[in-house]
């Protein structure tokens, strides 16, 4: 037997639910999982089904062990070993590789399930997620338009903080799956004080004491003082200033094709970013594998991978796992400072 030479180390317990099994979710996770420094911080315990991720391992010819158990308390959580807590009722044969299906939707929906029931149970300490399909979520009779959403109601918040990493960047939304006309009417000065208050209690919570915060623009030149828009000196400018009275450090607005770099360059801690794309283009083009998506406010911290289910790789073996093995270092890293804070 394989000896656990990082056993003496406290390694946080991260559940990997495997996301929409005719997509990457598999292939990737099973990847991640042979990469011994995995096992250095963090301890993985996938929650799906037996028959995708065995069908993963022999595709990618990987010869790792299944460890099928119930409870966490079971898992080996060595190198050369996946401890599974099996959704038997799931059958993965059933399920076609690139193709939106209702039985993908709707075991992903399960295993996602299972896992924030062990995360509010204190049976885990945080969730790795992989990829999946809107779609298959639609067709199954899911409607929940995301993972965060759906975390947001099984566990009883309204609106979960959506905060993106890549290295020291660091990047909240204030509108995340919304058309564009509806994101800019969101940009309002009560929404983004809220927001400022909260984003500056979710970095103490990482473990930033005083956290230095800044506001893109919305418009070109943030407004240039109304002459490209108004929502600047509208609702930006007076939250900023409603903020700063209640004792937090933040800046701005400065325009976004500026404050990104800035903050890069280590002059904030992190951006608030007004709609989807404004910050998923800024922090992917950093790096777009190293990009990863952190769920804040829910009882537990959750990492995910920041790319879909890639239907055009899937069952190829080609998918890169970069962005799930880094998912998985940062809810290790991050799920003890968490854990302090909620209890």
């Amino acid at each position: 037997m394989m000896t656990n030479i990082t056993s003496a180390i406290p390694r946080s317990l991260i559940g990997i639910p495997l996301g929409d099994i005719a997509g990457v979710g598999p292939e990737i996770v099973a990847m991640a999982l042979a990469q011994p420094a995995i096992y250095d911080t963090a301890r993985p315990l996938v929650i799906g089904e037996t028959g995708a991720l065995r069908r993963a391992l022999r595709l990618l010819n990987l010869n790792l062990a299944i460890n099928c158990i119930t409870d966490p308390a079971e898992g080996e959580y060595r190198r050369g070993v996946i401890d599974l807590v099996d959704l038997a009722n799931v059958e993965a044969h059933w399920v076609i590789f690139g193709k939106v299906q209702a039985e993908a939707g709707r075991a992903a929906f399960e295993f996602i399930g299972r896992a924030a029931e062990l995360a509010q149970a204190g049976s885990i300490d945080a969730l790795a997620t992989t990829p999946i399909n809107k779609e298959a979520f639609h067709a199954a009779g899911i409607e929940d338009i995301g993972h965060t959403e759906l975390l947001g109601r099984l566990t009883g918040i309204a609106d979960p903080l959506t905060l993106f990493q890549v290295f020291n960047l660091k990047v909240f939304f204030l509108s995340r799956h919304v058309a564009l006309a509806d994101a800019i009417r969101l940009v309002t000065r009560q929404r983004v004080l809220d927001y400022l208050q909260r984003c500056t209690g979710a970095l103490q919570d990482l473990g930033i004491p005083q956290p230095r915060l800044v506001v893109a623009g919305l418009n070109p030149h943030s407004g240039e003082h109304g002459r490209f828009g108004e929502e600047e000196g509208r609702a930006l400018e007076p939250a900023i200033a409603d903020a700063r009275a209640l004792g937090i450090d933040v800046a701005g607005p400065i325009a976004a094709d500026a404050v990104f770099h800035l903050a890069r360059q280590g002059q904030f801690d992190a951006v608030l970013a007004l709609y989807h794309d404004q910050g998923h283009i800024a922090t992917k083009m950093v790096d777009f594998y190293r990009t990863i998506a952190v769920t804040l406010g829910l009882p537990f911290i959750r990492t995910s991978v920041d790319h879909g289910t890639a239907f055009n790789l899937a069952g190829t073996g080609q998918a890169n796992p970069l962005s799930m093995i880094e998912a998985i270092r940062l809810a290790a890293v991050y799920a003890p400072l968490y854990r302090k804070k909620s209890g």
